[in-house]
């Protein structure tokens, strides 16, 4: 008997509902009350879109480049439920096309590689150095207390110098060497003709500095520690080669043979050290983020340091390969290697400072 009566009230309900009049349930969902939550993300979404399409995907900072694919998921989820429930057509359209948008925003590639070369000298390396301006103060204050180190330890005695200075590098050059063989086999030597000059010898010099300088930057990975000391190293050697020419009354005229190139090899090695540093000081404070996590987010800034770097250890192998030897006089070595130093920081200083919008 119960099961009948259950039955019959099921039906009487099922009669209520039925008859003219009835409150029916409300099973579409009214667009006002969709977006509430919702239109927020849509509005930044659209802004960020709209930058993308304007300048370009890296004209975005970190954080809108994080936020990007987070909201574009979000639009196609809200996409997803107004298809289901019916919304009006007006925010269904607007909805496909903010998503259509955001697509190509997060998954298009640059079709134009001039334009991608032409952002990555304007504007990406630029703002890359920049960012990193402290990084860049410490690894340039361990290179100066490297210098200063080896200069004072050589100074004292000179048999550091062979100690500091690697054979290679030292080319013949050592304690037992006269002011008169340093200034006529070294400081100003004969010009070797331009194939020894730049076919052989800036060659040799570039892929040399190439190797301390990726191995700086790669050793960041061991939190900074290892790039830090051979940063230092790098500095023990210059101290020492500046210290022997001090004991021979020969240090202007050694600062200029060494400034016509050493201004851009030396910013250079700097760079990398710094982006090194970059990626250790992310792996060791990762913030809100796993450390890979917060490698990955930042290591294009380290990566681009690196890139800019080695272009300019290129430049500084063809000025001591070939240009220092041409240039016979220490004032206009001294006038070259400034110069290119100026035009460095200006470069590196002002480049790219354009107004986002």
């Amino acid at each position: 008997m119960s099961e009948i009566a259950a039955v019959t009230e099921q039906a009487r309900i099922a009669a209520r509902m039925a008859a003219p009049g009835a409150a029916k349930p409300e099973l579409v969902l009214k667009s006002s009350e969709f977006r509430k939550g919702r239109e927020a993300g849509w509005r930044e979404l659209e802004r960020l879109v709209q930058r993308v399409e304007r300048r370009g995907v890296r004209s975005l900072s970190l954080d809108d480049l994080q936020q990007l694919p987070i909201l574009y998921r979000a639009a196609l989820s809200s996409l997803s439920v107004a298809r289901s429930i019916a919304l009006d057509r007006n925010l269904l359209l607007y909805l496909e096309n903010l998503a259509l948008r955001a697509y190509f925003a997060v998954y298009a590639t640059r079709a134009n590689p001039v334009e991608g070369l032409r952002d990555f000298f304007v504007r990406d390396l630029p703002e890359a150095v920049r960012a990193a301006r402290w990084h860049i103060l410490i690894a340039a204050t361990a290179l100066m207390v490297g210098i200063a180190a080896g200069f004072i330890l050589t100074v004292h005695d000179e048999a550091w110098f062979s100690s500091l200075m690697p054979a290679d590098l030292a080319a013949g050059r050592g304690p037992a060497s006269t002011a008169a063989e340093l200034r006529a086999r070294e400081l100003f030597a004969p010009w070797p003709g331009a194939a020894a000059a730049f076919g052989v010898f800036a060659n040799v010099l570039f892929s040399h500095n190439t190797l301390i300088g990726l191995m700086c930057f790669g050793l960041g990975l061991a939190a900074g520690i290892p790039t830090l000391m051979l940063t230092v190293y790098q500095g023990l050697s210059l101290g020492a080669f500046i210290a022997l020419h001090f004991d021979r009354s020969l240090t202007i005229a050694c600062l200029g043979w060494l400034s016509i190139h050493g201004t851009t090899e030396l910013g250079a090695l700097i760079l990398l050290a710094a982006g090194g540093l970059v990626i250790a000081d992310k792996i060791l404070f990762p913030g809100r983020y796993a450390r890979l996590q917060n490698l990955a987010l930042h290591g294009r800034q380290a990566a681009q340091m690196a890139v800019g770097a080695i272009l300019m250890l290129f430049v500084a192998g063809i000025l001591e390969g070939g240009v220092r030897q041409l240039v016979a006089s220490t004032p206009a070595r001294f006038a070259v290697g400034l110069g290119m130093a100026a035009l460095w920081l200006v470069y590196f200083s002002c480049c790219g400072r354009s107004v986002r919008q």
